[in-house]
């Protein structure tokens, strides 16, 4: 799956938060990465919340989302290079100063990066992925990407690469490998319904599971 960076401008007031929110669960959910939708969000509105208190209403600033290896990386740009975040001890009962205490809270690491013309408070989360561009899912859809893998090279053109698939391309050759296996089935005598269907009785068990699953 490609996940290629993108951001989006915005000026900074307390009503565009909630639009940002909505963007980031959008991009999150077609980037296959829902478990994170609740943390990104958190992120989003604590950094954005930031600008908002630190710098003014009204500050055009960008929120920028992209892969760091196997975290999700999320940026706020905008063009104060003099007021820095800070990391408060506020107190239980403060109603300001905890911002970047949620955000250190759920990201695994964040920072600040200083421009000429402006700065960039960034975080990062880590996704559970094992690449970049891989899949959440445990050891199952491990080895299903190292059988597309291989039915990849078998069918592209020499001079194509598997990390160029299209998802239509990628289901067109997990077709391909359930009809082979079929093949190979009915080949040995056995019963490719029965096969099938406990295949399916069984994805559906995990993915009962996976959903019954408290949260860390």
């Amino acid at each position: 799956m490609s996940r290629k960076p993108w951001h989006v401008a915005f000026t900074a007031e307390p009503v565009e938060v909630a639009a940002l929110r909505r963007i980031m669960r959008l991009h999150l959910g077609s980037w296959g990465l829902h478990d994170l939708v609740d943390q990104a969000q958190l992120c989003v509105s604590e950094l954005v919340s930031n600008v908002i208190t630190h710098v003014g209403h009204g500050t055009p600033a960008t929120l920028t989302v992209s892969m760091n290896g196997t975290h999700l990386r999320i940026e706020i740009h905008d063009p104060e290079t003099r007021a820095l975040p800070a990391l408060l001890d506020a107190g239980s009962d403060a109603e300001a100063g905890r911002g970047m205490a949620l955000v250190e809270a759920v990201a695994d690491r964040w920072g600040v990066l200083l421009h000429p013309d402006r700065k960039v408070t960034w975080c990062e989360l880590a996704t559970g992925l094992t690449s970049p561009n891989g899949h959440v899912g445990g050891a199952g859809v491990t080895r299903a990407e190292a059988l597309l893998s291989l039915y990849t090279v078998a069918r592209l053109p020499r001079e194509s690469t598997p990390s160029r698939l299209s998802t239509a391309i990628a289901q067109e050759t997990v077709i391909d490998a359930v009809t082979d296996f079929l093949h190979w089935l009915r080949a040995h005598g056995c019963d490719a319904d029965e096969v099938l269907d406990r295949a399916q009785a069984r994805f559906e068990v995990q993915i009962s599971a996976l959903v019954r699953e408290p949260l860390a």
